[in-house]
């Protein structure tokens, strides 16, 4: 399966996850409580800065951001059309800007650091007995690492449908898709019981402990 996140070596890589993810939840929060353009665009610019130190490549840059922009433009043409022009440059703005530095954190924080950070900050609550921080960063990370696996095997389903002459029905790919997930689900819920994995050890290892089972 294809991951979202690249190994390098630059600046941005040797930051503390924590910092980075941090730094994105204060950017996001700033970015809406401006409404100066001059700020906004120094963000803006700012984020692509960052996103160019991710050492991605122009191409991969670009299969990326492609889905995320073409969104974006959607939203900003309909946006001119029903609210004046600043707002609608503004709302332009804020949404480049997060979305070039939230793709350049995400090429930079592997799942297993995004999920031992989830449980970091959700330890206060553990401490309560209010939920498990390994097993909810598990299932988030689990979520998030799927997530383009299951749009992968959407497309599988819909070029084979279409390769056989047959008219491409959203039930029609639904159905197998659902039972082909939820057969992935099982197999690894039974994998991560097996391992004793389930609030006995880190997300880091849970993740490197299923990468050896997927490896040949």
């Amino acid at each position: 399966m294809r991951s979202l996140h690249v190994e390098g070596t630059g600046w941005l890589y040797r930051l503390s996850p924590r910092i980075k993810l941090a730094s994105l939840a204060l950017f996001s929060i700033g970015l809406f409580l401006t409404r100066d353009l001059t700020i906004l665009c120094a963000a803006t610019l700012l984020s692509a800065f960052v996103l160019w130190q991710a050492d991605l490549g122009f191409r991969e840059t670009i299969v990326r951001l492609k889905p995320v922009l073409l969104t974006i433009a959607i939203i900003a043409a309909i946006s001119f059309l029903v609210i004046s022009p600043l707002d609608a440059t503004i709302a332009l703005l804020r949404l480049a800007a997060l979305t070039l530095l939230a793709t350049a954190i995400t090429a930079s924080v592997s799942i297993s650091q995004f999920m031992d950070e989830i449980a970091y900050a959700l330890r206060p609550l553990e401490k309560l007995g209010l939920a498990n921080a390994a097993d909810v960063g598990l299932a988030v990370g689990l979520v998030v690492r799927f997530v383009p696996e299951i749009i992968k095997r959407h497309e599988a389903l819909r070029d084979a449908q279409r390769a056989r002459g047959l008219e491409t029905k959203l039930h029609s790919i639904l159905i197998p898709l659902v039972i082909l997930t939820l057969k992935d689900a099982d197999a690894i819920a039974e994998a991560i019981d097996a391992r004793g994995f389930r609030g006995q050890t880190s997300s880091a290892d849970i993740i490197r402990g299923e990468k050896r089972h997927e490896d040949p």
